[in-house]
Formats: C-alpha cells, structure tokens, sequence
C-alpha cells in the first residue's frame, strides 16, 4: 500500500508539472514557483512515507533500497528541480538566476514542504497501511540521536561531500548521473542516518521534523538550516 501510494504521487506531480509547462509557459515566475513545489512536494511526501518503513525487515537493508530506488526516480522524473534551498544557491551565487527568483522558489520549496506534511498526516490519519497506525501520536520524533555539536558537524559534512559530488558529476551522462547521486545519498543514510537522519535539506527537515522545530527551534535550525547552508557557502567559496 505503501508502495502504491508514492507512486501515485509521483504519477499525480508528473502530471501537475506537464500542465503546468503546457498551460503557464507565458508566465515564467508563476511556472517556475509550481514547478519547483510540485516537485520538492514529491519528494517530501515520499520521504515522508519512507520514514514509516525505516523498521521494515531486514533492517537497514529494506529501507536502504527503498531510499536508493526512489532517489533514482526522483532525478529521473524531476529534472530541471533543485527541490533543496542549498541547491538553489549556487545560480543565485554564480549569477544564473536572480535574487527574486531564487527566493521565489526557495518560498516554493517551504511551501511544498508544509503542503506535503499536511497531506501525509491526512493519509496516514487514514490507516490504509500497517504503518500508519499511530503515526499521528508520534510527535516530535527526534531524529537528532547525538549532541548538538556533533550533529551539526555531521550535516555540514554531508551537505559539502554532497554538493562537492553534485558539482563533479555535472559533466557525466544524466542516465548514469542519477545513479550516482541516489548511490551516494544511500550511502550517506548509512553511514549517518541514525545520528541525524542525514538531511541536509532545510525544506525536507522541516517537512520530516516539523514538530521538533516548534519545540527545539534554535537546535534543529541550527542543525538542519544552518549546517546544510553553511555547507554549500564553503563549496561556492572553495569553486
């Protein structure tokens, strides 16, 4: 059911960002605002989902799949998206958008987060599948197991191995590109993923972790805005 759902999704955005080009093309920040939504929606919603299944047996090896392959089907239906503030900060740095339009889908980005939690908690209030039950009594399922400086340092890390690697595979085939990428990120969960959740995307936390933000702004912004942001001003810097 799970399954089903996230492809739906996919099948339903795919949709929603045709249209889109098809019927506002005239109208260029509109476009790109529902683009980058429509896409970052996706994959919180399917992030969002995944997280349920994290304790699927065999442990990591379920999840760890589930991760690899829709990373894989994220790049490969959602080309020309960031989906990630980080991201988004590199053409506003080297001139490729403007300030405006970087904000604008920034904005897009944090407004498909909102949108996708509040869908999701909808669905799981459902109780279609086995994992959903009780998934709206959770809370502020931490995904912070460290201290806070160690944290910090493990998404700042990860945002700069991450962004490095992206700005090094930019001249690579896009169909062994996509691999690459989800393979990296995979390995990323892995290796980090029960320390801090290995995010580094401020949209994608807040979609993720909306609740400990209410409760522990400062600690989580840190770690989960801050870091990742921080992480991508040191490659811009470095490049």
């Amino acid at each position: 059911t799970s399954l089903l759902l996230m492809a739906g999704i996919m099948v339903a955005v795919g949709l929603c960002r045709r249209l889109t080009r098809r019927r506002l093309r005239a109208h260029q920040r509109l476009c790109a605002f529902l683009l980058e939504m429509f896409s970052t929606f996706q994959i919180c919603a399917c992030t969002n989902e995944l997280c349920l299944l994290g304790n699927v047996e065999p442990k990591p090896h379920t999840a760890l799949t589930l991760t690899y392959g829709f990373t894989v089907l994220h790049g490969l239906t959602l080309t020309g998206s960031t989906c990630n503030p980080c991201g988004t900060l590199q053409p506003m740095w080297g001139g490729g958008i403007s300030v405006k339009m970087g904000g604008l889908k920034i904005a897009a980005q944090f407004v498909a987060a909102v949108l996708a939690r509040v869908f999701m908690h909808f669905i799981w209030s459902l109780e279609m599948a086995e994992p959903h039950f009780g998934a709206l009594s959770q809370g502020c399922s931490s995904p912070m197991q460290t201290t806070e400086t160690q944290a910090f340092c493990i998404e700042l890390l990860f945002s700069v191995v991450f962004q490095l690697s992206v700005l090094r595979v930019e001249g690579v085939n896009p169909k062994y590109k996509v691999h690459l990428i989800a393979l990296l990120i995979t390995m990323l969960v892995y290796a980090g993923g029960n320390l801090t959740g290995a995010i580094f995307n401020p949209a994608l936390a807040f979609s993720l972790h909306a609740n400990c933000f209410y409760d522990k702004f400062f600690s989580y912004s840190l770690v989960y805005w801050i870091a990742p942001s921080l992480g991508k001003f040191l490659i811009l810097y470095v490049f």
